[in-house]
């Protein structure tokens, strides 16, 4: 594997659930969230630093070890890729919502007569980039087109940092985002659980274990895994803030609204001009594609890691969970929901499963006959414990506003 896990893990996390969440939250409340996407990085080292040091230790991936180790393990493993797959799955309906949007606003650009067709056409783009995506898959020939996808999303990643040196909110401003607090306004909550669902999502932790052994890291390798994990999180924090910080610095308070997808191009405009539109396109088309292939591997890896078998793309077990995930995709197209609500609700449903993921490693980590003198130290288990609360708190915050919204 040429990529540490930590790349692995900054793949699966920035995506246009991400660029949406901070565009969005930059935009309508400045840096008042600031202090939510900390904590999630915090608490997401702690849990990469947790499923790493299990696997490292013990031999076992995530689901494997949770399945034969812990009382009831074969339903708390089964409840988890659940969750999981229904977390992810929606994330992808949430990503092929704005990725079609933002390949038909781009034509438009050119042919404005496309406006009244929108409709059916990006059905069209939705089921045409589901299509490429599955035969690649399926054929095992995506690690090229995915590098190249990746180096848009980097493009995009340095477009933001950059921008950040020109549009830079106040010191006071970012400090004043440190102080946790939720806007008590409409759609307050569903973004805080947003922010959660995709900075801090289990398919990053559980996936990190098989990522790590891939590595054929061993337990010589504790520091490089906990320097790898610090590292994950330093950068999704980084990439993540710089986002929501050039979002706050070029829109909030001047009464802009974000509907559309290619209205998120505005905080790019302060640095690329006339080139802000073109990255945006392909940095937001490369974090939304490149996050297809993780979400649709997602479950088949869940059940071979749950299994202890090896993953077969050929099988027809694959094909057919890969399959039905890209039906799932297309349900924002079809039905002609707001790309930019959608993919903010998607991500909400990633924070449900996480207090099971989160208890499930607290035990696994402290089982002395597991772990013998690398059982968790109190820092880790304090750091598990806050998540745990933290991650019920969101969970219930994430649950009110979908019922609100009903």
């Amino acid at each position: 594997m040429a990529l540490g896990p930590a790349f692995m893990a900054i793949g699966y996390t920035i995506g246009t659930g991400s660029v949406t969440s901070m565009i969005v939250a930059g935009n309508n409340y400045g840096m008042k969230l600031l202090w939510v996407l900390l904590l999630s990085c915090t608490f997401s080292w702690v849990l990469m630093e947790a499923y790493g040091r299990f696997t490292l230790v013990t031999g076992q991936t995530a689901l494997y070890g949770i399945k034969n180790n812990l009382k009831g393990g074969h339903v708390i493993a089964i409840l988890i890729i659940v969750g999981v797959t229904i977390g992810q799955w929606n994330s992808l309906i949430g990503i092929l919502g704005i990725s079609a949007n933002v390949m038909f606003e781009a034509l438009t650009l050119f042919f404005p007569a496309l406006q009244s067709k929108e409709y059916s056409i990006v059905i069209f783009i939705a089921i045409v980039i589901l299509s490429i995506m599955y035969l690649v898959l399926w054929q095992g020939r995506y690690s090229y087109l995915e590098k190249v996808l990746i180096f848009f999303v980097s493009l995009m990643a340095i477009s933001f940092v950059l921008s950040l040196f020109f549009v830079m909110p106040s010191s006071a401003e970012i400090a004043g985002g440190l102080i946790p607090n939720i806007p008590q306004v409409e759609g307050g909550n569903m973004l805080v659980a947003a922010f959660v669902g995709t900075t801090m999502a289990s398919a990053t932790f559980l996936s990190r274990s098989l990522f790590v052994k891939g590595k054929n890291w061993g337990i010589d390798n504790l520091s490089d895994q906990s320097n790898d994990a610090r590292v994950a999180a330093i950068l999704i924090f980084v990439i993540s803030g710089s986002i929501m910080a050039i979002s706050a610095g070029a829109l909030y308070g001047k009464g802009e609204t974000i509907s559309k997808v290619f209205e998120m191009v505005y905080v790019l405009q302060p640095i690329l001009g006339d080139y802000a539109v073109t990255i945006f396109i392909l940095g937001i088309l490369g974090a939304g594609l490149s996050s297809v292939f993780p979400i649709l591997l997602i479950t088949p890896i869940l059940i071979a890691d749950y299994q202890s078998g090896e993953l077969d793309i050929k099988s027809k077990q694959f094909k057919i969970i890969t399959g039905i995930a890209c039906l799932t995709g297309l349900t924002v197209p079809v039905f002609g929901a707001n790309p930019i609500n959608a993919q903010i609700l998607t991500q909400v449903f990633n924070v449900f499963v996480l207090p099971l993921v989160i208890i499930s490693i607290f035990f696994l980590l402290n089982r002395t006959s597991l772990m013998g003198r690398y059982r968790a130290s109190l820092a880790i288990n304090i750091g598990m414990v806050t998540a745990f609360i933290f991650s019920c708190i969101i969970s219930f915050a994430g649950a009110a506003a979908i019922i609100d919204m009903m």
